[in-house]
């Protein structure tokens, strides 16, 4: 009897789990030695969430890749044209440099450190250009329009097609150098909201638009001349690309209504794909990047969206981050705080009907549970620690006193310790039970912020330099000697590290709610908000958009949690949510043996 190496040359290899493995191996035969099973791997094509731009606009364009994406310009419909650009990291969007100029209808091409955003409407003939942080104007357009396509490089970029008024559309098409444009040969089909795709000149086609009536023609290019190739299953204008023209991806778009099609092309024909969640039109892709890995963002849906969605084709089934709704906690108070990491951690104190709380609950990663209570009843406090040895500070016992009690959990009781060197509600700090530090809050009823910062040494609190911030509600995470502080007051965007005796000023955050909820570490975190659901993400250079909340969460817990990936947010009424950082995991299947 012939072996499985005999008849296809390979030997089958043992694995005691699902191994990480890529496309390459999609078919391939492996054994699982804990289930005593022969599997093979399958190729899954499939679109999964990504964080919401943080500007929602359509007539926008792309360039980039799926993991370093850039959006350029667009428009607030129905009339206010943008000058702004983000960046996408793969999993969340963060601010790029501004246009010297607000365009829409226009068009992209490059990479998210080197692109160039062209043409738009009312004829724009404008080009600028993009070095990663800042834009430049470059070369004129010889035929300005909008609603054209784009794709190649910012120095060797193509733009076809567009609109004229007249009307006319146009098959005009222009390759630009990094400083000039120069007129290629034309498009055999005029038309406008025409969509292109292609990381180089030589490598792009463009697909899709409007002649008068929506189309689905395609035409390649290879850097000089064009060719016919497949028409699209469903014509549409306005869609969104990525890939190249051996191996594209057109979605969403317009037919008489937005559509979620996407199309795969191999170079001769296009094949119907997986849906787009968000059905929308005048959306843009990464046109510098590959079709097993797009990026759509942007468009119009019912109104302006800032919703992203990336393609994904391998052996690996990805699941998008995103919080998921855990048990109620048992009592639904407001202005709480708490402690510990995602399945072990505490929440204490709060305020609602009858009043001030001293309550104490304890979510083990299934259920909330209620402990001992605090000993002096308080909203407004600070917490910091772990689920078995947790931190209480400050806060209000009622309506106009303010609290300098200090109390220290050790799993089973709270235990009153030496108070804080100055009253302080709305504090914020973080740390551990012997080794934590206090920034900012108010000191009396009716007064202003303070700047004062206080260490706790697990018996005592000590007056350190003041920050050069005054603050309250914002948020404090990470270590006393490795802290971080951010939507500090005013504005409430303003973030900054601290070392135990020293600040340093950060960059702003995208969003400036002072209520936010928080969890990671210094270099590491996570942001809610209070009244909106919106969350930002911290990786000790920037700030990016992260998976919306559920439901509000203010005033809650810094946690000492491992990273951004892993946390819990409380804080308003009795609802609680944990977010799971992006996953993947290998599509097998077992096969039948006789």
């Amino acid at each position: 009897m012939a072996t499985y190496e005999d008849l296809y040359g390979k030997r089958v290899k043992v694995f005691d789990s699902d191994p990480t493995l890529t496309s390459s191996y999609e078919g391939q035969v492996w054994y699982d030695s804990s289930t005593g099973a022969l599997k093979t791997t399958i190729l899954t094509k499939a679109w999964s969430s990504g964080a919401n731009m943080t500007d929602a606009r359509a007539d926008l364009a792309g360039a980039g890749t799926q993991t370093a994406g850039l959006a350029m310009a667009g428009i607030d419909r129905p009339s206010t044209p943008k000058d702004v650009s983000e960046e996408y990291n793969g999993t969340g969007w963060a601010s790029g440099g501004n246009t010297p100029g607000a365009k829409s209808q226009c068009a992209g091409a490059g990479s998210q450190t080197a692109a160039i955003v062209f043409g738009g409407a009312s004829s724009s003939a404008t080009t600028f250009e993009y070095d990663g942080s800042s834009f430049s104007s470059g070369g004129s357009l010889n035929t300005g329009r909008s609603l054209l396509a784009g794709f190649g490089t910012a120095t060797a970029g193509v733009g076809a097609g567009g609109y004229t008024p007249g009307p006319t559309n146009q098959n005009a098409v222009e390759e630009y150098n990094g400083s000039s444009w120069t007129a290629g040969n034309t498009l055999t089909t005029a038309r406008r909201s025409i969509s292109g795709t292609g990381p180089t000149e030589s490598t792009g086609m463009v697909f899709g638009g409007n002649t008068g009536s929506v189309t689905g023609a395609t035409e390649e290019y290879d850097g000089t001349n064009w060719t016919t190739g497949g028409s699209l299953n469903t014509a549409r204008e306005g869609m969104g690309g990525s890939g190249s023209s051996t191996s594209g991806l057109a979605f969403s778009g317009y037919t008489t209504t937005n559509v979620t099609n996407s199309e795969e092309y191999n170079g001769t024909s296009w094949s119907e794909g997986p849906d787009v969640a968000t059905a929308r039109r005048f959306l843009a892709g990464s046109v510098g990047g590959t079709a097993p890995a797009a990026l759509a963002f942007g468009g119009f849906a019912s109104d302006d969206t800032g919703s992203t969605e990336e393609f994904h084709s391998s052996v690996s089934v990805v699941t998008a981050g995103a919080f998921s709704s855990t048990p109620n906690l048992n009592t639904s108070y407001n202005q709480r705080t708490g402690s510990g990491v995602t399945d072990a951690c505490l929440c204490f104190g709060g305020e609602g009907p009858p009043g001030v709380q001293a309550i104490n609950e304890s979510f083990d990663g299934s259920s909330w549970s209620e402990l001992s209570d605090l000993n002096t009843a308080r909203s407004d406090l600070a917490g910091c620690g772990t689920q078995t040895a947790s931190l209480a500070f400050g806060g209000s016992p009622g309506p106009g006193p303010i609290a300098r009690a200090t109390e220290e959990w050790d799993g089973s009781s709270w235990t009153t310790s030496n108070v804080l060197t100055q009253d302080s509600r709305f504090c914020k700090g973080a740390g551990i039970q012997t080794a934590a530090y206090r920034v900012g809050g108010f000191i009396s009823p009716g007064s202003g912020s303070t700047n004062s910062v206080e260490h706790y040494d697990g018996s005592s609190w000590t007056s350190q330099t003041a920050a050069p911030f005054s603050s309250n509600r914002h948020c404090a995470l990470g270590t006393q000697t490795a802290g971080f502080v951010n939507r500090a007051s005013p504005p409430n965007v303003i973030s900054y590290d601290y070392n135990g005796s020293s600040w340093t000023a950060g960059p702003n955050d995208l969003q400036s709610d002072s209520q936010a909820s928080c969890f990671g570490t210094a270099t590491s975190s996570m942001f809610g908000s209070g009244p909106p659901t919106k969350c930002t993400v911290w990786n000790d250079t920037n700030f990016a958009t992260s998976p919306n909340l559920g439901s509000a969460k203010g005033y809650s817990a810094s946690f000492n949690a491992p990273s951004s990936a892993s946390g819990m947010m409380y804080g308003q009424g009795n609802s609680s949510e944990k977010f799971t950082g992006e996953s993947s995991a290998i599509t097998s299947k077992t096969l039948t043996t006789s």
